[in-house]
């Protein structure tokens, strides 16, 4: 029961890495410096993580409650580069159609719908990674 209590101790205590920020499980980076979007992806490989992948209204929600200013535009990991509107995010998976709400979509802003921009235009982006790749161990209690 220590052990379980110990190690239930060190779960809940996970941050992430400094200058990311914690939601629902994973971590986000918001990467300040312009570049397309093709290296944004390969600037968030870099740090172990990918372009972030939308999955929910909240997360989307979270993340434009993070960003500082109204009219911030940051690449997300959502492409069509295979084919032209066929929507895939960096892991492979189909945009859920839910999330289109405006325009096909590939920019985040934090007041209003994504949308399409080209690749090589420069922009902020957002990383994300699992909290399993980001968490450091606090000291656990012994009781």
């Amino acid at each position: 029961i220590l052990l379980l209590f110990s190690l239930l101790l060190y779960l809940t205590r996970l941050k992430c890495e400094a200058g990311w920020e914690p939601h629902g499980g994973n971590c986000y980076y918001f990467n300040t410096n312009k570049s397309s979007w093709t290296d944004s992806r390969r600037s968030c490989v870099g740090q172990k993580s990918d372009l972030v992948k939308i999955d929910s209204r909240e997360e989307q929600s979270r993340l434009r409650g993070l960003m500082e200013d109204d009219e911030d535009k940051f690449w997300i990991g959502l492409t069509d580069s295979g084919e032209e509107d066929e929507w895939l995010w960096v892991d492979g998976s189909a945009l859920d159609q839910r999330f289109v709400g405006c325009e096909d979509t590939l920019v985040c802003l934090k007041n209003s719908c994504w949308y399409d921009r080209g690749c090589d235009y420069p922009q902020k982006s957002i990383c994300e990674k699992t909290c399993l790749s980001c968490w450091r161990p606090m000291k656990v209690l012994k009781i």
